[in-house]
């Protein structure tokens, strides 16, 4: 599995929005300018993050975007799931009920199923608010002379 660049950068523009949330709504071309992505390429992504819920919108002169809900009820793999579709590795278990006619049979299953649930189990257990922690708790361990 690999994540592409929309999944990245989806990813990066949502910690931007959790990290800047204090501000109210954010620009889309000040989170380009603080991530180095391209507005373009982030107004491609916005509508995918918009649909699904996790954003909000408002036009105008004090226009941008936030986060609909707290950081800490956003995981990385539901960003991910919103921008790649589907987190599974064969496309076998893209589906809740398995329609591949070999899954009775097929030997290798079991592995793409422990490493589906092993991607997502992972995924599902970090939120924007962990990564963030994490990042502040390495910025204050770091000493400037």
């Amino acid at each position: 599995m690999k994540i592409s660049t929309k999944g990245r950068y989806a990813l990066r523009m949502m910690l931007d929005l959790a990290q800047n949330q204090q501000d109210g709504f954010v620009a889309l071309k000040d989170i380009a300018e603080r991530q180095s992505i391209s507005k373009k390429y982030l107004e491609q992504i916005v509508p995918l993050l918009n649909r699904s819920g996790v954003l909000r919108t408002t036009r105008g002169y004090q226009g941008g975007y936030m986060l609909s809900k707290s950081p800490d009820k956003i995981t990385v793999g539901d960003v991910l799931r919103i921008t790649e579709g589907s987190l599974a590795p064969v496309a076998c278990l893209d589906d809740e009920v398995n329609l591949c006619e070999r899954s009775d049979n097929c030997m290798t299953l079991g592995v793409w199923q422990g490493l589906y649930d092993t991607i997502t189990n992972y995924l599902d257990s970090i939120t924007l608010q962990d990564i963030i922690d994490k990042q502040q708790a390495v910025d204050a361990d770091t000493y400037y002379i």
